[in-house]
């Protein structure tokens, strides 16, 4: 499986900084307060093999944890990682050209970040139906436009175009969905 280089592997954490500080400005939070939630951001050659999809370009998996030194079930926490799917968003660049890495891994980490604020905020579930995971990633997919729609980065054009598509997809399995449940 093709993986980020290490040119890329920079450009994956410039772009996820830049990710960060808007989700926390949108949001009011600071890791400091104690408002933002836990996560690690991971990439291929760090994932564990649950953890890596053929389908999306990330995705968003939610950990137990609590400290080394506390046995109390009630001292756990919820730690989110965003696993990086290179080999898929390598693939996708490969093809579309016109979509160029940094723009993309900055609306892909705003948008799993959004995520897991909706989880830690309970505005979403983490275990959801098939689909209220699809009404819950039009959701996220409408915010991530408008956080980024406020900034300039060159190529992000492209990138919200590229995303778009995936709406459609989205909206034709609702549909699916919607009419199997009827039948």
């Amino acid at each position: 499986m093709n993986m980020f280089s290490e040119a890329q592997l920079s450009k994956v954490r410039e772009a996820a900084s830049i990710a960060e500080e808007l989700v926390h400005e949108h949001h009011r939070l600071s890791s400091a307060s104690g408002k933002m939630p836990r996560y690690d951001l991971r990439t291929l050659r760090e994932l564990q093999p649950h953890e890596i999809v053929d389908g999306p370009f990330a995705q968003v998996i939610r950990y137990e944890a609590r400290s080394a030194s506390s046995m109390l079930g009630s001292a756990s926490f919820d730690f989110y990682t965003i696993c990086l799917q290179d080999h898929r968003i390598l693939s996708s660049l490969e093809s579309y050209p016109q979509v160029k890495l940094f723009p993309f891994i900055v609306y892909l980490v705003t948008h799993e970040l959004i995520h897991i604020v909706r989880f830690a905020k309970f505005l979403q579930y983490y275990e959801a139906s098939e689909e209220q995971r699809l009404i819950e990633e039009r959701k996220v997919h409408q915010i991530t436009r408008n956080i980024l729609g406020k900034i300039r980065l060159e190529g992000l054009g492209e990138v919200l175009a590229f995303s778009d598509q995936f709406l459609i997809s989205i909206d034709h399995l609702s549909v699916a969905l919607k009419a199997r449940s009827i039948d």
